[in-house]
């Protein structure tokens, strides 16, 4: 099948790609720019071509010939432009797929908390609005809805790994508590590359490992197999804002991703159902357990990438990736104080 893979330099798209080659189909890759390469292993086995989702004769070309569409393209900007912006890009790649008569087009998104609309964070709303686009295509959609991916790399790894390494202690807000149900990226890739399948009807699948815990069991549960030891404390009435302040100023991470993440741990981020199991993924499929998916993305990153263990460390990862810490942590702690210090 020939595939067109969006997004394919972030975490998901790097490790979907040879995925998808070693099932035999044709890939084609989008870059933002002329100017911009893909640096994986995979870059001379894929077609690759430049494609500005916001430039729709861009996407048309792009898309021309195409049988099935993996959109994997999210703002994570502040603001409110970041909703326009995904609108308009979605809205784009369903008219090319209209304009070419694209079968099919698989989404990656995020679940949907069971709470009112007017209490969905704007990221999930405006997530749950690309969706609402893309089905409204001509192709047949299916949305794949993740809470958090456990793998090196993953945005939502890389904040439990780059915290507990770098508080002594782990001050968890009460209201971040909730409800969470990891998932190994290698069982989000095996749902992303059924979702291909000409029999799985259209609609949206929330997807998450065998497990649900209170996401302090999951940073207690990092922390065990990371060897550090790091006590909990929880701690009342912290607005939101200010924890995402706090992390954001401790971590390497993008302070517009860590301020979604953060947002979303307000309810409980679980599926409300498992229909993706028998239907995206084999009767039969085993998922991987939580302990494991986090030992293997602590391994030792491989010689070889080609064979490397998805959930493991690769060369095309971000800068900000892997652990340790690329500014001084006395800087970072000074950071906070000074967020926290009045007329800073």
């Amino acid at each position: 099948m020939k595939v067109l893979v969006t997004g394919a330099s972030g975490y998901v798209g790097g490790r979907l790609v040879p995925r998808l080659l070693a099932d035999g189909h044709d890939i084609r890759v989008t870059t933002s720019s002329p100017d911009s390469t893909i640096t994986a292993w995979w870059a001379e086995k894929v077609d690759s071509v430049t494609m500005d989702v916001l430039d729709s004769d861009q996407v048309v070309a792009a898309t021309e010939g195409i049988e099935a569409v993996f959109y994997l393209i999210h703002g994570m900007g502040d603001g409110d432009d970041f909703a326009e912006t995904d609108r308009e890009a979605a809205t784009n790649m369903t008219a090319a797929i209209d304009q070419h008569g694209i079968p099919k087009v698989v989404y990656l998104t995020g679940i949907v908390p069971d709470v009112e609309s007017d209490d969905l964070s704007e990221h999930i709303s405006s997530r749950l609005e690309v969706e609402n686009i893309l089905e409204g295509s001509s192709a047949t959609a299916v949305a794949l809805r993740a809470a958090i991916i456990l793998g090196s790399g993953s945005t939502s790894f890389e904040l439990i790994r780059q915290v507990s390494e770098r508080l002594p202690v782990q001050t968890v807000p009460s209201w971040m508590d909730s409800q969470v149900q990891p998932i190994a990226v290698t069982d989000v890739l095996d749902a992303l590359a059924g979702a291909l399948d000409p029999d799985v009807p259209g609609g949206h699948y929330d997807i998450g490992g065998a497990e649900t815990m209170a996401y302090s069991v999951l940073l207690d549960t990092y922390t065990t197999i990371a060897g550090l030891t790091r006590p909990q404390v929880s701690v009342p009435l912290l607005p939101t804002t200010l924890v995402g302040e706090m992390v954001a100023a401790l971590t390497d991470v993008p302070s517009s991703t860590v301020t979604a993440l953060v947002e979303s741990l307000h309810h409980d981020m679980v599926c409300h159902d498992t229909t993706f199991l028998g239907t995206l993924l084999p009767a039969g499929y085993s998922l991987t357990t939580t302990e494991d998916a986090i030992t293997r993305a602590l391994a030792d990153p491989a010689a070889d990438p080609a064979h490397a263990d998805p959930i493991g460390p690769m060369p095309h990862d971000p800068d900000w990736a892997g652990g340790g810490s690329h500014t001084p942590i006395r800087s970072k702690i000074s950071a906070v104080i000074d967020k926290l210090t009045p007329g800073s």
